[in-house]
């Protein structure tokens, strides 16, 4: 195994145990980071145009320089050339701060750039979320932007696994649903596939984007309570892509999947094999 390890100017790939980045990174020190997570298809990473917009978008929403496309690309592909995959795999990459002072105030160091490969299990047939009592903060500057900082999701998803669910979803401050730790929520509601707009807090997910564009979803201000009584519910992610839900709390869903989430699904999977980079 190798990983791509260097900052914003270049670097190279190394074995993990000389991967290291310095412990005053701003990104270990105060999660100043931001990462894109990609699934693998024949060895290529996939929506990468996509996930490398995402993740200016999300630099630029904490102030750190643009991270260079072509450096990025280049990266994953050495990555991925290094690190031959029978079955399916995530790429990860992470952009920081780079070395910093130890407080909230950034140094003059370039950001730090790491690009990792590993497994990816295939994701379930049917999932079970809990809904769980902390809320995401719409109006926060970080709202909507691909961080390091996922201690608030850390907490709320190992609530949830203590539930038996394997997702945990969320409300936004207005008390409208939001999104999950790692996936963005979509509603079957007499008829018409719903899911939260941008505006309420959730992350601009690659999968959420893809599925607005290539069916009939569309984004509406949902309550929080409308889990309760929707006839189905997804969650889409790079690495789940559409997968049902089958449970919320303890409301199970007969018939899962549905018919919306079956003919997203379909639509999803035909799309989707037609090119690596949509």
């Amino acid at each position: 195994m190798k990983i791509w390890l260097g900052d914003s100017t270049g670097g190279g790939l190394v074995h993990p145990e000389d991967a290291t980045v310095s412990v005053v990174d701003h990104g270990f020190t105060v999660g100043d980071g931001v990462f894109e997570t990609m699934k693998t298809v024949d060895g290529q990473a996939f929506a990468l145009t996509r996930h490398l917009d995402r993740l200016t978008r999300s630099a630029r929403g904490l102030g750190l320089p643009d991270p260079d496309h072509d450096l990025v690309r280049d990266a994953c592909e050495q990555v991925l050339a290094a690190n031959p995959t029978d079955g399916g795999a995530r790429v990860r990459v992470t952009y920081t701060g780079g070395m910093a002072p130890l407080g909230s105030d950034r140094g003059g160091a370039p950001a730090t750039l790491v690009v990792a490969v590993g497994p990816s299990r295939p994701p379930a047939d049917r999932a079970a979320i809990a809904t769980v009592p902390w809320t995401r903060n719409e109006n926060a500057p970080t709202a909507g932007l691909k961080t390091t900082s996922y201690a608030d999701n850390v907490v709320m998803l190992a609530h949830a696994t203590r539930r038996g669910a394997s997702e945990a979803v969320f409300a936004n401050t207005a008390g409208n649903l939001c999104e999950g730790t790692g996936s963005n929520v979509f509603v079957g509601i007499g008829g018409k596939l719903l899911t939260p707009p941008l505006a309420a807090g959730c992350l601009g997910g690659i999968t959420r984007a893809l599925v607005l564009e290539w069916t009939d979803a569309e984004e509406a201000d949902l309550p929080f309570a409308v889990l309760a009584d929707a006839d189905e519910v997804f969650i889409t992610s790079s690495l789940r892509d559409i997968q049902p839900v089958d449970r919320v709390d303890d409301r199970e869903l007969p018939g899962t999947p549905g018919p919306l989430t079956r003919s997203a699904m379909a639509a999803f999977a035909a799309r989707a094999a037609d090119d690596i980079d949509p």
